[in-house]
C-alpha cells in the first residue's frame, strides 16, 4: 500500500489530503461520514489559520488532516467507541501518534477517566489536550447533519439528544476557549 505524503512527524505518517481521502475509502467509511470529515477539516483549517493569526502557533496541516480522520473509526462503529476503534486503525496504518491524539480524543469536548469507565471505554483520560485536538474536537461538535451552527443551536440539539448538562458546560467551555483564541 502507498498513500501519499506531505511529511512525517518521529517517523509517523501524516499522509496529505489525497492520502487521508483514500485511507477513509479504504477503511470503508460512508461518503456521508467522509462528506462530513471533509466539512470538519475545512472549518478546523480556518479556525487553525485565524488562531495563527493572533500569534499563536498552530500546526495547520496536522489540524487539516486530523480533521479528515477524526471519524476514520466510524468505518467499525457509530458508538462512543469510534474513537477508540479509529485510534486503531491509524496505529495499523502507521499514522502520526499526533494523529492519533486527535482521533481518540475528538469526542464532544473530550471524556473524562470517570466517565469512560462508565460509557464502558478502556480506562483512560479522552480528553484533548494540544490546541489542535481541541480545535478539531470543537469544529466536530458545531458540525452537525454536515451543517456548521452556531453552539447556540449546538446546545438545543444536545439537549433534544438527552446529554449531560456536564458534557455540554464542557462542549460551551470548549467553544468560548476556541473563540477567544480567535478574537
Amino acid at each position: 500500500m502507498h498513500i501519499k505524503t506531505d511529511s512525517r512527524v518521529k517517523g509517523n505518517l501524516i499522509p496529505n489530503k489525497d492520502g487521508a481521502l483514500e485511507i477513509l475509502q479504504r477503511v470503508g467509511c460512508s461518503e456521508r461520514v467522509i462528506q462530513h470529515c471533509l466539512i470538519v477539516s475545512e472549518y478546523a483549517t480556518e479556525i487553525a489559520k485565524q488562531i495563527n493569526k493572533n500569534g499563536l502557533k498552530v500546526d495547520i496541516q496536522l489540524v487539516k488532516i486530523g480533521g479528515l480522520l477524526h471519524d476514520i473509526g466510524r468505518s467499525r462503529t457509530h458508538d462512543i467507541k469510534h474513537g477508540i476503534e479509529g485510534a486503531c486503525l491509524a496505529r495499523e496504518y502507521g499514522l502520526s501518534e499526533r494523529l492519533i491524539g486527535i482521533i481518540i480524543n475528538h469526542i464532544g469536548a473530550g471524556i473524562t477517566d470517570e466517565e469512560a469507565g462508565k460509557m464502558g471505554l478502556p480506562p483512560g483520560n479522552y480528553m484533548p489536550v494540544t490546541l489542535e485536538e481541541k480545535i478539531v474536537a470543537h469544529a466536530d461538535n458545531l458540525v452537525n447533519d454536515n451543517e456548521i451552527f452556531p453552539i447556540s443551536k449546538i446546545v438545543v440539539i444536545l439537549k433534544k439528544k438527552g446529554r449531560s448538562e456536564t458534557i455540554i458546560k464542557r462542549i460551551v467551555d470548549l467553544n468560548s476557549q476556541i473563540v477567544g483564541l480567535i478574537h
